[in-house]
């Protein structure tokens, strides 16, 4: 992003379109008002489910400055009619409103100033082709290293005047799922508990205490992390099992489980997802100190065309 933004200050133009993805709670936000304090330019925010009628997003564009940037959270909830106001928009810089109803209806073409818009999204999937096709840049967030997430904790606490040693930082970051939205909670919480406790600065054995009375683990798994995967294992045998059929069973919908819980069980490996649906692999069983079956062993060792081919057979 560094060299994307540097190229556009030289050029003395507006950043392109940027559409940022990734879980929540990763920063996409925090992301978007950097680049614009960057580009030293103002951030107008909204979100795609805010903008309901045309008249919404051309209050919005029309206020904009040159080389603003317009921040849409949750953009893959835009309506198509909003969509459609927005390819002119993003393309030609211009807007067509319609105005009236029926014979005396009459477009009218307003002018915008160069503007940039970040996205973001947690379901790039649900975004249709057009719009992301408009989007010059693309940044995909993952999950952050324990270590980064030290340096954020640490800096947090300075911020909220929290006195915390590195490795008191260090056990907040590692049991916080690779996300400094959950770091920056279990950050407050353990804060709490100190407090409580009569301990006037946070140590590993004041964070390891405290997160331990939350039931966070040293993977920082809670209770729906622990209680999905020990669905999979004892009531599903260890699966392969639907996605509709785990959530009834855990009691929770399938876009929570899709969208909140599974994303870094999945990339962390105590999940795997294929066409027949969810397995507990190996490490699954070893996190509960629990045998894992052969046949969990043989899923988890085969190649992706290995499977297609099973699949085909």
């Amino acid at each position: 992003m560094a060299v994307f933004i540097q190229a556009a200050q030289t050029r003395g133009e507006a950043l392109d379109h940027v559409l940022i993805a990734g879980p929540p709670g990763l920063g996409k936000t925090t992301l978007a008002h950097i680049v614009a304090n960057e580009m030293r330019v103002k951030l107008k925010a909204t979100s795609g489910p805010v903008l309901e009628k045309a008249g919404d997003l051309a209050a919005l564009l029309t206020h904009l400055e040159p080389n603003d940037v317009l921040f849409i959270d949750e953009i893959h909830r835009l309506s198509a009619v909003i969509e459609e106001i927005l390819y002119p928009a993003l393309e030609d810089y211009q807007l067509d409103i319609l105005i009236g109803e029926g014979p005396s209806a009459r477009s009218i073409k307003l002018d915008l100033p160069p503007f940039t818009l970040i996205g973001a999204t947690t379901r790039t999937g649900l975004l249709t082709s057009p719009l992301r096709d408009r989007f010059g840049i693309i940044q995909h967030l993952t999950f952050y290293e324990v270590d980064d997430l030290a340096h954020i904790v640490t800096r947090s606490a300075r911020l909220l005047n929290i006195t915390i040693d590195p490795e008191g930082a260090w056990t907040i970051a590692e049991r916080s799922r690779g996300t400094p939205r959950i770091a920056n909670r279990w950050l407050r919480r353990v804060h709490d508990f100190s407090l409580v406790k009569g301990n006037a600065k946070i140590d590993r054995k004041t964070a390891k205490k405290a997160l331990d009375f939350l039931s966070i683990d040293h993977q920082g798994f809670d209770h729906q992390d622990r209680n999905l995967l020990l669905t999979l294992i004892k009531k599903f045998g260890g699966g392969p099992v639907g996605l509709d059929s785990l959530a009834a069973a855990i009691g929770e919908s399938p876009d929570t489980i899709e969208e909140v819980i599974e994303p870094f069980l999945i990339q962390q490996g105590f999940i795997i997802r294929t066409r027949r649906g969810r397995i507990a692999s190996t490490d699954s069983y070893r996190h509960f100190q629990l045998e894992s079956p052969p046949k969990t062993q043989g899923w988890q060792q085969m190649t992706l065309d290995e499977y297609d081919e099973s699949e085909s057979n």
